[in-house]
């Protein structure tokens, strides 16, 4: 019997309980207006700071004067780009966070004289301030720039790069209009395939149902492909020409220099990633073994090995908050209330709300977070690597002043992966000692599936990434087929002869992360994100006063610390593979005790 497809609520009608607290922000959309209003007038006063930096009093009052707008201006663009999540059908929520991009496009060009004036000082004289406490608060930041001064232009190039960063950020916003709103991913098993549902669909225990979900989802996106390839490689050129603008001599190098990143962290993770994929490959044949299936196909990889249990957003709560007691009672108490009593989670599924989950400050009002419930481990999952980024903000940027430099990505994605693979191993603890098998096998699959997202897809979309960018760099073009190609050869790699595969649905892969591609050479920090925080779980093992210690100051440091500095005081080195290594003992641990279990049912 077909079911019906599911009806969705709008967002208007949506629980309460189950929205996050944007209020918090601005209470009402006239306040928020009235903010936002005011923006021009006191961006449009930081130009009075221009040629008055000379000194250290002059230097402090435009940082201060501009610390001031740039927060009232992260609070306008939050709840903006927030409101525009939950529901991209709105096209006044979409229209004021186009507006809130425009007050930030005029910020970014009226400030861009700071720079070079900063950086015309004299680097002896202005070191000499730095170290004096009235700029202890800005002290970091200030050094950062003299760091980067070999890349900072001139007042009249600095402001015109300001300039066109909201029009170089069109396509980022092409692609997720073109994704949520305008393609039609058809229905699965009888129900309308969405954004929101796609991956529970796609793990449905009904093979059709997934068979159809996957391939329905990929060919919609595939019906654009040419489209898509155009807006892709309009962002890679725009990334490439940024990059030879500030004399850096690739888009990857410009993209991590900034935060002290150097380009061996991604090539060292590729070649480990690439050295140990027959770990993967023996993954996937267990995998076919389990489903007795005579070929696993890619709409296979995310099926119930066994009956899934059905998980509440409550249960996930005290499952996360029992699984990071190692950290300590403030830990875990205030994560409780930012995901209850607080309303920091927005976790209701209702209509037009966009994919993926993410975490965001606010504003510095509160952490907040934006996923779509659907019962399962995933949900699970998903809600305890955004706890864990809130969790990193609520201890760090919200504990210092605004003018300390936040947390980079790849400082991140420590805290997001730790908090899944903390709490998943207290899960497993438990199902062993309970003599639960069955629930072990779910936990696992759970791993399995984070490890898939995060250790398999993202290395691949990164090598991706990278091939693309060298093939503009080199006076090359990117076509639809191309890329296509080039991401069904990659995805083969790791795929093995363990999944028959599917070469132009499973090429199109690359179509299906917006937020990943765009956000140039983003992806690979899901990856070393996931390898930190396993090599950090290891030494919890070892010493778990020291480790809990070690990884508590990592979190508070935020970005006080270069990202590769503060995990090598954690005791995780980036430049070696020894966290990816770390991260493979793990997969291989899982696949093992699948065999086993495996082995046993059949006896």
């Amino acid at each position: 019997m077909t079911n019906q497809a599911k009806v969705l609520p709008k967002r208007a009608d949506a629980a309460r309980e189950q929205t996050w607290d944007i209020e918090a922000i601005y209470a009402t959309i006239p306040a928020w207006e009235e903010a936002l209003k005011g923006l021009p007038g006191k961006i449009s006063a930081l130009s009075e700071h221009a040629g008055k930096l000379g000194t250290p009093e002059g230097l402090l009052a435009y940082l201060n004067a501009s610390d001031a707008v740039e927060l009232e201006l992260w609070k306008v663009m939050n709840y903006a780009s927030m409101a525009s999540s939950v529901d991209g059908k709105d096209a006044e929520a979409a229209a004021r966070r186009d507006r809130s991009m425009g007050v930030a496009s005029q910020y970014s060009s009226t400030v861009a004289f700071a720079r070079p004036e900063i950086l015309g000082l004299d680097e002896k004289k202005l070191r000499g301030w730095l170290d004096t406490p009235a700029f202890k608060d800005q002290k970091i930041r200030l050094e950062r720039i003299l760091r980067n001064k070999p890349h900072v232009r001139s007042a009249e190039v600095e402001e015109l790069l300001g300039a066109v960063q909201a029009p170089f950020a069109s396509e980022r916003g092409i692609h997720p209009a073109l994704a949520n709103m305008d393609l039609d991913f058809g229905t699965a098993g009888g129900q309308k395939v969405t954004q929101g549902n796609v991956d529970a669909l796609t793990s449905s225990e009904d093979r059709e149902v997934r068979r159809e979900a996957w391939e329905n989802y990929a060919d919609a996106h595939l019906a654009a492909k040419h489209s898509q390839a155009a807006m892709y490689a309009t962002n890679v050129r725009q990334n490439v020409f940024l990059a030879r603008a500030r004399h850096y001599p690739d888009a990857i190098t410009a993209s991590l220099t900034p935060d002290a990143i150097p380009t061996a962290v991604v090539t060292t993770l590729l070649d480990t990633y690439r050295r140990n994929t027959p770990i993967w490959h023996r993954y996937w044949n267990v995998r076919k073994k389990w489903l007795k299936l005579p070929e696993l196909r890619e709409y296979d990889v995310k099926a119930a090995l066994l009956p899934r249990r059905h998980v509440t957003y409550q249960q996930a709560v005290e499952w996360i908050a029992d699984g990071m007691a190692p950290l300590g009672n403030e830990y875990v108490e205030q994560m409780k209330k930012g995901l209850t009593t607080e309303r920091w989670v927005d976790y209701v599924e209702n209509e037009g709300k966009r994919q993926g989950a993410y975490s965001t400050s606010g504003g510095m009002v509160k952490p907040f977070i934006f996923m779509t419930w659907n019962d399962t481990m995933f949900s699970y999952s998903t809600l305890a690597h955004e706890i864990g980024h809130s969790m990193h903000s609520w201890l760090s940027s919200f504990q210092k002043p605004f003018s300390i430099p936040r947390y980079t990505l790849f400082h991140a994605e420590v805290a997001s992966n730790f908090n899944q693979a903390m709490s998943r191993k207290k899960l497993l603890q438990q199902a062993r000692a309970a003599g639960d098998t069955e629930f072990e096998v779910q936990i696992i699959e759970e791993a399995l599936s984070n490890f898939h997202r995060y250790f398999f897809i993202m290395p691949t979309l990164a090598a991706f990434e990278l091939e693309c960018y060298k093939r503009i760099e080199a006076g090359g073009t990117l076509s639809a087929p191309d890329m296509i190609d080039l991401m069904a050869g990659l995805l083969k790699e790791g795929y093995g002869d363990g999944v028959t595969m599917d070469h132009d649905r499973s090429g199109s892969l690359w179509m299906q992360f917006s937020t990943h591609l765009y956000a140039n050479f983003y992806a690979y920090q899901y990856t070393t994100g996931i390898s930190a925080a396993h090599q950090l779980l290891e030494m919890f093992d070892q010493n778990p006063q020291a480790a809990q210690e070690n990884y508590l100051r990592f979190l508070r440091s935020g970005g006080e610390l270069d990202p590769i500095d503060a995990l090598k005081e954690a005791g995780v080195d980036m430049l070696t593979p020894e966290p990816v290594e770390a991260t493979f003992r793990t997969l291989s641990g899982y696949v093992d005790r699948l065999e086993e279990i495996l082995k046993q049912r059949q006896n």
